[in-house]
């Protein structure tokens, strides 16, 4: 099983529960990289506005993203997920060709239809029909990565004669986020992976979610690897807000075993707290 962690974003995320820097998130994947484990992930938003009205920022995460792939050289780099609304769907495709030739081919490119309406609204987008959107901009996206010259004119997006040159010399691998019938439908026709997300131990929640994947997919005829998002602690180190599904870093090496039980293949970690330490330990139960 491949084996990944979350790197921090925004506020709450770094040294002492703030905002974290470059030098910060930097530090975080390098531990990754050098601890051996597979893959780093980054999360897509503007902003995060709580119940109380609360407003926590955000860095713009595909600059992260892109920093990242420039300062590592063996890890795969996926984006848990970029939201759709965000970045029209040409210069998504653009994008991803050119970090995926800026990594060496280490990209995976996970998309979701988005949900905060708080940030939609802030930036002035559209928060209606977002699965609509969502399923006209992701035929595009994946249409152009795939080495298609794409004309679309749906309700959403126009695009006419859109390709990619230089194209990538490989297939980008989609990763896709969500849960409700249309999206599972999109994922099974589109999709090379899947991930639902965010867990301790494996639950019935986790159990249906699969089940939901293994039923898309045998009605489309197509194969989609099922990925796993897990928040896993260091009970050592402070945690301004710690998570109530969090499970300590010493009972990782179960989980692991459980999850690959399920079909699992990729398990993504969001750390508690995100610093390099935590990612080390994380490294150290992946080799029990």
């Amino acid at each position: 099983m491949k084996i990944g962690v979350m790197l921090p974003l925004g506020a709450g995320d770094g040294p002492d529960g703030g905002m974290p820097g470059w030098k910060d998130v930097r530090a975080v994947a390098e531990a990754a990289e050098e601890g051996g484990l597979d893959s780093v992930w980054i999360a897509d938003h503007f902003l995060y506005r709580d119940p109380e009205g609360q407003i926590y920022g955000m860095h713009e995460s595909w600059t992260l993203l892109t920093a990242v792939a420039a300062v590592t050289s063996r890890v795969e780099l996926g984006n848990m997920v970029l939201c759709a609304s965000f970045r029209d769907p040409g210069l998504t495709a653009k994008m991803a060709a050119t970090l995926d030739e800026v990594s060496g081919g280490r990209l995976i490119l996970g998309v979701g239809a988005g949900w905060h309406d708080p940030e939609y609204e802030a930036f002035g987008l559209p928060t209606d029909h977002r699965a609509g959107r969502f399923e006209e901009w992701l035929e595009i996206v994946a249409r152009m990565i795939r080495g298609e010259t794409v004309t679309y004119k749906g309700t959403y997006y126009d695009v006419r004669e859109a390709n990619l040159d230089p194209a990538p010399p490989h297939r980008i691998p989609i990763l896709i986020a969500g849960h409700r019938p249309r999206m599972m439908r999109l994922t099974a026709q589109w999709a090379d992976l899947y991930n639902t997300a965010w867990y301790g131990t494996p639950n019935e929640k986790v159990e249906e979610r699969l089940e939901t994947l293994r039923q898309a997919t045998a009605a489309a005829g197509t194969s989609v690897t099922p990925t796993a998002g897990i928040i896993v602690r260091d009970p050592d180190q402070q945690v301004a807000d710690p998570s109530p599904q969090a499970i300590p870093v010493k009972d990782l090496p179960e989980a692991i075993g459980a999850y690959q039980k399920l079909g699992v293949e990729h398990l993504i970690i969001s750390p508690e707290p995100m610093t390099p330490t935590t990612v080390k330990r994380i490294a150290e139960a992946k080799g029990h």
